[in-house]
């Protein structure tokens, strides 16, 4: 039997479980990226206004294909039952204690936003904006909204009410509960302020790129490139945290219970950063870049520059295939599609390669300890990410459905298998 004849008889056999998102999903998104994209280079659109704006059309073409399409407001996961829709009065106090619930999180926020000065300096300043500017039209909206989705939930009695049910001294309070809905928010609320802060940067420096010079240079070409990546990348995960509602079945299942899965999650984001300059994992120092080390070699740095894109495009595209569902430290449906089904962590795996092939750590501008020093703290910073993987896995490991595409993983994909030759 050839080689594409056990490809499909292992198909068949042994079929991939079916993923949480469509492909369909994450390509409306990027249709909707690129087009606004080229909108915006065309009219010299590069400032913070437009790169909003990208989310958003990033954000809608998924929201239309959702609806229109997968029809996701349908499947049992978002725990609505459209045929049932109770009477206002039957859900009236139960809204409204939610509605206490959701409010009084909300304010947690803003004193957590208030305290932490470094949220209104640099590039977090803009997410700020956002927010303050949005806290109105949230509070207004979020009113109808509750008092509308509790008619047609089967359980409404969620994180929220019971938050709520606590503060207003009601029986049948689940600490369990009020625990995850803090959970959950504490990611919306440590992330979604990130997200924001870097959507304008890399949204301007590639709608501001000069297309006729870095054809003339591969290093500024794979730069520019890797840029338009990071870009797509930021726009899909600004969305996903975002967009966290049972409506479009994309609301949190559950947050990461554990503390050695949050610690090194943080640790690879500001203000909590160990990579940064001057950092403990920073191995910057003493080492240079690909592009000092094959300067005067323009085939080896159009070949490198060329895997460093595709790197970066495997990185994007991994965020790209939750469609509106991205977010760190969640469970919000198990992807099986694109990229995962290769590998269970390609986000990981394609941005370590990207820092290893970019930096080439055991070559010096310094000394021999320079590059040993170099080498061991990247080889650190893998294992920050290789611990995360493994947190990650144990939360999702809960889930049955994560099990089944775990297992499958073992015996079908491709990078998971070649680790399992490495290791004898």
């Amino acid at each position: 039997m050839d080689h594409d004849a056990q490809l499909a008889d292992t198909a068949e056999t042994d079929p991939r479980p079916q993923s949480a998102v469509s492909h369909g999903a994450g390509l409306s998104g990027l249709v909707g990226v690129l087009v606004w994209i080229g909108f915006a280079r065309h009219y010299g659109m590069d400032g913070p206004y437009s790169a909003l704006v990208n989310v958003a059309a990033c954000g809608l073409s998924m929201i239309v294909w959702s609806l229109l399409v997968d029809k996701v407001h349908r499947n049992p996961s978002t725990g609505i039952d459209w045929s049932a829709a109770k009477l206002w009065r039957e859900t009236l106090d139960l809204s409204l204690t939610k509605l206490a619930g959701l409010w009084a999180t909300w304010a947690g926020i803003a004193v957590i936003y208030g305290a932490g000065r470094f949220y209104w300096e640099g590039n977090f300043a803009f997410a700020m904006w956002c927010f303050t500017n949005a806290a109105p039209i949230l509070f207004v909206a979020s009113i109808p909204y509750v008092l509308w989705i509790d008619r047609y939930l089967v359980e409404p009695r969620d994180g929220a009410w019971h938050l709520g049910a606590w503060l207003t001294g009601q029986a049948g309070v689940d600490r369990e509960a009020i625990y995850g809905h803090l959970r959950a928010w504490g990611v919306k609320t440590f992330f979604l302020a990130f997200m924001l802060a870097i959507v304008p940067p890399g949204f301007g420096n590639f709608v501001r790129g000069d297309v006729a010079s870095v054809l003339r240079d591969p290093v500024a070409l794979s730069g520019w490139l890797v840029t338009l990546m990071f870009l797509i990348d930021v726009a899909f995960a600004t969305v996903g945290y975002l967009l966290t509602f049972r409506p479009l079945d994309s609301h949190i299942r559950s947050a990461n219970p554990f503390a050695a899965a949050w610690m090194p999650a943080l640790m690879c984001y500001p203000p909590f950063i160990l990579m940064t300059t001057g950092g403990p994992l920073d191995y910057h120092p003493g080492t240079s870049d690909w592009a000092y080390w094959f300067q005067g070699h323009p085939v080896l740095l159009a070949l490198i520059g060329a895997v460093l894109v595709g790197l970066t495009a495997i990185y994007a595209w991994a965020t790209m295939a939750f469609g509106f569902r991205f977010s760190n430290l969640t469970n919000r449906g198990i992807l099986t599609h694109g990229p995962y089904a290769v590998s269970r962590h390609p986000a990981y795996l394609s941005k370590n390669l990207f820092w290893w092939i970019s930096t080439i750590p055991v070559l010096t501008l310094g000394s021999m300890v320079d590059a040993a020093r170099a080498t061991l703290l990247m080889a650190a910073v893998s294992g920050v990410y290789y611990w995360r993987a493994k947190t990650e896995e144990r939360h999702l490991k809960l889930d049955p459905d994560y099990r089944v595409y775990f297992d499958w993983m073992t015996r079908n994909g491709l990078v998971p298998r070649l680790f399992a030759k490495l290791r004898g």
